[in-house]
């Protein structure tokens, strides 16, 4: 694997080996690689939840961490993407964490000789956020085959709902979408159902953004709640044992109750702290796939097997 771009590009065992890998790095704390390791985070759209998850997660397993910022960097006075990541490799990174808006940002970099991690794609792949989704469901119920996930919302602007709908599928999950007029992907072949119908059967209810930034008119959202988000309501219908999850940041009483944001049955807290254990699994294959590192180099890594 060259690059880390899309889930598409695993399989469903390699998928499977990243839960576990993940599950692990939870579980113990003794992560550091033993050899010095350099990882440039380049984030060319805001993030607070993805950039500092992979912050953390570099940090924990040891990494020197090259923070750029865009306001203050060569882009701003016309640098080329290309220029900017090979910059970066000139300089000594091992691996490169890329978040841009556009959706094929990755086609201006077939050169680069390090590898890179997807972390954001305009509308098109959201990997990393998919792969810590797998991980909070699986969590919850032991298995994806067979449950009945729900994702609701602006789907046509969100790169989690591509990454998560196609990859949730291809592990046995029946997928429903719930989207209001205008917000509907149908690129995606999966049945399109009211919310009101999809929160009586399905295991997990996965609420979305309205993504403001990226509608070309401003919408209305008033009333976004109450004709087609998570009301208190609409909780109250869902399965006993159903979750609900969100990548955030929530737009709080617009796509759901800001009350259900911590109610006993929201994971989505706990998304945010899978994304470290499993950003940290990503950082390790990817790295290990390139050779940049052996299996020898992580501690506990090496204790336990």
């Amino acid at each position: 694997m060259k690059h880390f771009i899309s889930v598409d590009q695993l399989s469903n065992e390699e998928i499977c080996q990243l839960l576990i890998d993940a599950e692990m790095y939870e579980m113990y704390n003794d992560h550091k690689l033993l050899d010095q390791i350099f990882a440039a985070n380049l984030f060319f759209e805001p993030s607070t939840r993805t950039k500092m998850s992979f912050m953390v997660a570099e940090r924990k397993l040891g990494l020197e961490v090259l923070d750029f910022h865009l306001e203050s960097s060569s882009f701003i006075k016309g640098e080329s993407l290309y220029d900017t990541v090979k910059t970066f490799e000139a300089i000594g990174a091992d691996v490169a964490i890329i978040r841009h808006e556009a959706d094929d940002w990755m086609s201006e970099l077939e050169n680069i000789n390090i590898p890179i991690i997807n972390a954001g794609a305009g509308k098109a792949e959201h990997p990393t956020q998919c792969l810590l989704d797998l991980l909070t469901i699986h969590q919850e119920f032991g298995e994806i085959n067979n449950k009945n996930v729900v994702i609701v919302g602006d789907i046509k602007h969100s790169r989690v709902a591509k990454s998560n709908a196609n990859t949730l599928a291809r592990l046995g999950a029946n997928v429903y979408l719930s989207a209001p007029p205008g917000y509907e992907d149908e690129k995606l072949p999966f049945p399109t159902i009211p919310i009101d119908e999809a929160i009586q059967f399905c295991d997990v209810v996965m609420m979305l953004r309205i993504q403001h930034e990226r509608h070309m008119e401003k919408n209305q959202t008033k009333q976004y709640l109450e004709q087609y988000g998570l009301t208190k309501e609409r909780e109250q219908n869902m399965l006993k044992h159903a979750i609900i999850l969100h990548p955030a940041p929530v737009n709080r009483d617009v796509e759901m109750d800001g009350d259900l944001i911590e109610c006993e049955r929201s994971r989505i807290f706990k998304q945010m702290t899978n994304g470290v254990c499993m950003r940290m699994a990503i950082l390790t294959h990817v790295l290990k796939e390139w050779g940049i590192i052996h299996e020898n180099v992580v501690k506990k890594l090496k204790a336990i097997n």
